[in-house]
């Protein structure tokens, strides 16, 4: 046994690596969850955004260091991202935690925890949040097996998918969304809103700028198109305040100009007197699910990444809350299929009593039993899980 692990009662050390503000909220939740079972007695390193610093994290680099998107991109970046990769994992290793938790961002977390485990195999390792493994590049659950104890899923399909591809123990421990049902779902008013005329249209381009650069123009052009036909509705943009410039550029070639609202707490208002959303994919399909909004989604990305995306997926929807019920409800337009006609006709059928509406409708009311986690917040499980392959590494060292 290692001297940094020698007495039950010392005090604990555990490194996280979470590089996205999405794992930095994940990792947030988690450590005040285990600053509360181990009664204090514990001390948190590693790489964090702002959400971690409030609990007590200095982030070894600001995680903005690591805001690359698109693949030229990051061939541009490369040198910096491996050097970085170097110092988390020559950080981890001298620290000796008692765990190391990687958050999310497998592309660099993954690179890490595969240096930790060659350089002290004592380390135990857990993943919160399955990279997708199961939509694409299959083999890495297997390979996994190799640098990661136990996986953290925020997904319910995916503990089968792990078994099924050989990976290493994989527990759902619940979709941080299943916390915040209050902020997504109406209350009275709000539904006499939701259900009034004209209807609330939300248009959701994606959070960051290459999103907004690929869907714009065709969104804009929908709904213009929708507009031109004689349909009425109220059109909401909610975005953050990084993009508002972004934004505003875009919404100058818009016929039709909605009411831009800024931040979470404005996007989630205008979900709950939603009547139907336009959508980029991702998580933000699963919100719109959960509160209840029928939508249609579209995806565009770049030439090389297209390319190489359709020789990779291997799942037959990339909208999470199709994967997430188990049937495709939620219809989606990739790529070329992403046409202003064929968006704004099933908008155009959404904003109506139509089939396509009520089958969503229905499918969405699914969702709260599917990805239910009982009585225990994901944040809990989730602790619990960290600790107990922390003990499990103790006992067998």
């Amino acid at each position: 046994m290692t001297p940094a692990r020698a007495t039950a009662t010392a005090e604990r050390k555990i490194f996280l690596i979470a590089t996205e503000e999405s794992g930095d909220r994940l990792g947030a939740n988690l450590m005040k969850v285990l600053r509360q079972r181990l009664g204090g007695a514990v001390r948190f390193e590693g790489v964090g955004g702002r959400a971690m610093a409030r609990e007590g994290l200095t982030s070894l680099f600001a995680i903005e260091e690591l805001s690359i998107i698109g693949l030229a991109a990051v061939a541009k970046q490369l040198p910096k991202i491996l050097r970085l990769i170097k110092r988390t994992a020559d950080e981890a290793i001298e620290a000796r935690p008692d765990v190391l938790v990687i958050i999310d961002s497998p592309d660099f977390t993954h690179r890490v925890a595969r240096r930790v485990r060659a350089g002290d195999s004592q380390i135990p390792i857990v993943d919160y949040v399955s990279p997708s493994v199961w939509a694409w590049r299959p083999g890495r659950a297997r390979a996994m097996l190799d640098y990661v104890d136990h996986v953290l899923a925020l997904l319910p399909f995916e503990p089968e998918q792990y078994c099924k591809l050989r990976g290493p123990p994989c527990s759902y421990v619940g979709h941080p969304l299943t916390e915040q049902f209050a902020s997504l779902r109406p209350n009275a008013e709000e539904q006499q809103r939701r259900d009034a005329s004209p209807p609330v249209l939300l248009v959701l381009p994606g959070s960051r700028r290459s999103e907004i650069r690929h869907h714009m123009a065709v969104f804009g052009e929908a709904l213009g198109r929708l507009q031109s036909e004689g349909a009425a509705f109220d059109l909401i943009l909610p975005t953050m305040p990084h993009l508002q410039g972004a934004i505003a550029e875009a919404l100058q070639a818009w016929p039709t100009k909605p009411r831009v609202v800024i931040g979470e707490t404005e996007k989630r208002a205008a979900f709950r007197i939603a009547h139907a959303a336009l959508a980029k994919s991702g998580t933000v399909t699963l919100e719109l699910a959960l509160s209840g909004v029928p939508m249609v989604t579209a995806y565009r990305t770049g030439a090389a990444e297209a390319f190489i995306l359709r020789r990779l997926i291997k799942v037959n929807s990339v909208i999470l809350a199709n994967l997430v019920i188990g049937e495709n409800v939620v219809p989606e337009f990739l790529q070329e299929n992403c046409t202003s006609e064929k968006l704004s006709q099933v908008l155009r059928e959404l904003l109506g009593d139509t089939p396509l509406r009520r089958k969503q409708v229905e499918a969405f009311a699914r969702i709260d039993r599917i990805m239910s986690t009982g009585d225990e917040p994901p944040s809990v499980r989730a602790a619990d899980i960290v600790l107990a392959t922390m003990r499990k590494a103790r006992q067998g060292n």
